[in-house]
């Protein structure tokens, strides 16, 4: 008998079924074993794509939010530094690896960065604002991610397992089938 996880899909990655009785399985799905297994392999192949997938998707995240909290740390140093007449002196990367020195006297407003060479003057309130909404943001999916990367290992636990079950089942069904021969040649 076969019994389907506990949720059938979690963002688009199916679930797979952890097989208990594989003749069952078999003929439900009206499969011989060559079939089922070529199956099972190709599903697990694709779980090791979306797996592959989430993993870069949490490597870009994980780099990310550093950069958000060191741009917080910085709107909020200016902001701090602001009507104390305190000039601050920053270093700036203006190309990998290439830096410039500025001195920042009062600064009312940052340029932030978009992306897809797009960068906007927000004051630092605004841009305290939006920073802590992707740093937000990032977190939160992340922890999606981070358990969408359980479920899919969890899945592919399962069908590793069902795989090896449906292999052990042959090779079982194989020795009956010869050990009836040799009986019956005797």
């Amino acid at each position: 008998m076969s019994t389907s996880a506990s949720a059938s899909e979690r963002r688009g990655i199916p679930a797979a079924a952890f097989v208990e009785d594989v003749q069952t399985y078999l003929t439900q799905l009206n499969l011989d074993v060559n079939s089922a297994l070529a199956f099972l392999q190709e599903r697990l192949q694709q779980y090791r794509v979306v797996e592959m997938k989430l993993l870069a998707q949490q490597r870009d995240l994980q780099a990310k939010i550093p950069d958000i909290e060191k741009c917080l740390d910085v709107v909020a140093t200016l902001q701090a530094k602001k009507g104390t007449g305190e000039e601050i002196i920053a270093d700036f990367e203006v190309s990998e690896g290439i830096y410039s020195r500025a001195r920042i006297e009062e600064a009312e407003s940052v340029c932030l960065w978009l992306g897809a060479n797009v960068m906007l003057e927000y004051s630092c309130d605004e841009a305290t604002v939006l920073l802590q909404n992707n740093l937000e943001n990032a977190k939160a999916s992340l922890e999606v991610l981070v358990a969408d990367l359980q479920f899919l290992r969890d899945q592919v636990t399962i069908t590793q397992v069902t795989i090896a079950r449906v292999y052990n089942w042959d090779v079982h069904q194989r020795r009956l089938r010869q050990a009836t021969a040799t009986t019956s040649e005797s």
